[in-house]
């Protein structure tokens, strides 16, 4: 993995760079901040910059000498990986050189690390993978031998937040009285879920979440999607890569609610109880997740077409079907009714959430809906 691999952060990679162009490197050092930020990126480019023998003009491992093949193929021998595991049948007492194969092969696939999908790569059902004590005891084991091939030995630890209590304490331990030749380097998405005393011992570096248009021209170029399409999405996922990928995966969901809401606009337009009712009995049988979501997804749509209305088109973030419709929709959201829409989506997503009969409380706010259109 080079720095150059990786896009955004130009500031913390060339913080990185001089940590190690300067000897300075600390023991342990935390890079942390929101999910989808290319946190676990940095961290391995770092550690192949360390271990590299060759470093390049521009401040990048060479990509060629033995350290950097073995990098790029998770097989260095000084260099060590921890991440949260599950136990099982099979594995009383995991670590995560048990589950080094499966890794390897949802890095590749997911280097944003989407926590989400190494969770569902689990065979046990509703899986909560943690960092277990036997993990520390086998850290402890590897780090007390002297680095074999390079200046240092690595240990690269993706959220140190799920260590459970004896875990943590031992890694405390680990970090308090550190081997000459030993860095830790923790990836986090929630430090201030992380042992203080871990916390406090680690140099910290924050990592911002990534601008819209990083992860727009990431979906443009890995998934050949229209330019606006992805600039909207990526605006929603909040700069979160995986948010926007998992999104793109749900593409036939996010249609299908453009669809109901599309149909439940116009039934109310026309006020057609009838079909207004079929309407909600429809949306019921979705689901309660799906229920909510999709006054979640309504929500939104209502908002932008709100913001539509000043005809600023910088400030909207739709897709191309979205902003078609928008063209014709978007008088019928003013400052007349805009909050009361809002506002009546919400009270039904919570009621849905809160195990309310489904039925009732859509069709109730379908024909609120009737009210509430017309009053533009």
């Amino acid at each position: 993995m080079k720095f150059k691999e990786i896009p955004s952060h130009d500031h913390v990679k060339r913080q990185l760079r001089n940590l190690v162009d300067d000897g300075k490197v600390p023991h342990a050092l935390l890079l942390h901040g929101p999910s989808g930020s290319g946190k676990f990126l940095l961290a391995r480019a770092l550690a192949q910059y360390i271990h590299c023998r060759s470093h390049t003009p521009d401040g990048e491992p060479c990509g060629e000498c033995p350290d950097c093949i073995q990098h790029q193929h998770f097989n260095h021998v000084d260099m060590m990986y921890v991440f949260p595991v599950v136990k099982d049948e099979k594995h009383k007492a995991p670590v995560s050189d048990d589950y080094m194969e499966e890794f390897k092969e949802f890095v590749a696939s997911s280097p944003y690390m989407d926590l989400d999908r190494w969770i569902g790569s689990f065979d046990k059902k509703n899986a909560q993978p943690v960092i277990y004590v036997s993990e520390s005891r086998r850290l402890e084991e590897r780090m007390a031998v002297t680095a074999t091939v390079s200046s240092c030995k690595i240990a690269l630890i993706w959220l140190p937040e799920r260590m459970n209590e004896d875990a943590a304490n031992k890694l405390l331990k680990l970090i308090e009285e550190p081997w000459e030749g030993v860095v830790f380097v923790l990836v986090s998405d929630n430090a201030a879920s992380i042992l203080p005393t871990i916390r406090s011992r680690c140099r910290p570096m924050e990592i911002a979440r990534l601008d819209d248009a990083t992860v727009a021209d990431h979906l443009v170029r890995r998934l050949a999607m229209d330019p606006v399409d992805a600039l909207a999405l990526a605006h929603n996922a909040c700069g979160d890569m995986n948010a926007a990928l998992r999104a793109t995966d749900a593409t036939s969901i996010s249609r299908m609610f453009f669809d109901y809401f599309v149909r439940l606009m116009r039934l109310a337009y026309q006020r057609d109880v009838k079909g207004l009712k079929e309407w909600a009995q429809e949306i019921t049988s979705m689901g309660r997740g799906h229920e909510v979501r999709f006054y979640a997804y309504a929500t939104r749509l209502v908002r932008e077409n709100f913001i539509y209305n000043y005809r600023c088109p910088e400030l909207n973030y739709l897709n191309r079907e979205e902003g078609n419709f928008s063209k014709n929709f978007a008088r019928f959201i003013t400052v007349n009714n805009a909050e009361r829409i809002v506002s009546a989506m919400d009270k039904a997503s919570v009621d849905i959430a809160g195990n309310a009969n489904g039925n009732i409380v859509n069709f109730d706010f379908a024909i609120k809906m009737i009210i509430l259109i017309k009053e533009s």
